[in-house]
């Protein structure tokens, strides 16, 4: 593990927003399986792991298959739609600005969270994917994360296990309260003013050291 201190960031609706493209993915799920998936129902609570979601949809026997034919179809489907959220370009620049590193650690599975990253030229010094709430935790403290930003509820259990302040950003499915309740050390309403935090958490009076 390098010295240099990190800035770990989840990756669905914290840095980026796959709804559109994860919406046409459960779409053509339900048409290729004939097994109703509400996509927009789904989308509406990204943050645990697919198979969490897919479970409330298909039989226990089934959801494996499903797995594999989802993953099949958001390769697909599901990679271009998905843009930036407001705030995420900068941030990522104002963290290599501050001389830190940037970690992405998410419950995607990490060949198509890589995807994602590589389409918006977003590049992270590292990536551990399939990973949800305290099973983050290891890879925060492997990769030398000083703080943790996510949307859910889940990624301030993360830094909570990790020893590292949680920064939650009310972009995805949990609200400030929620967010705050979990423990966060810093809420924002997005990305856009995450710059400023950084520069009094890492360089200023409030630093971390």
């Amino acid at each position: 593990m390098t010295d240099v201190p990190a800035v770990g960031f989840d990756l669905d609706m914290t840095l980026i927003d796959s709804r559109p493209g994860i919406r046409e993915a459960y779409l053509a799920l339900t048409a290729e399986t004939g097994v109703f998936v509400d996509a927009d129902l789904a989308v509406s609570r990204l943050g645990p792991p697919l198979r969490t979601e897919l479970r409330y949809w298909f039989p226990e026997e089934q959801v494996e298959e499903a797995v594999t034919a989802y993953r099949a179809l958001y390769e697909e489907l599901a990679i271009t739609p998905s843009l930036p959220t407001p705030g995420a370009v900068e941030t990522l620049e104002a963290v290599r600005a501050a001389g830190l590193r940037i970690v992405v650690v998410t419950s995607k599975l990490g060949r198509l969270a890589r995807l994602h990253l590589d389409h918006l030229g977003m590049h992270p010094d590292e990536l551990a994917g399939d990973l949800f709430a305290e099973g983050k935790a290891t890879a925060l403290v492997e990769h030398g994360v000083r703080w943790y930003v996510g949307d859910h509820v889940a990624d301030m259990v993360a830094a909570r296990t990790a020893g590292v302040p949680g920064i939650g950003v009310a972009t995805g499915p949990c609200s400030e309260a929620e967010l705050r309740d979990a423990g966060a050390a810093h809420i924002l309403p997005d990305l856009t003013v995450f710059p400023t935090l950084l520069s009094e958490i890492a360089v200023g009076p409030r630093a971390i050291r």
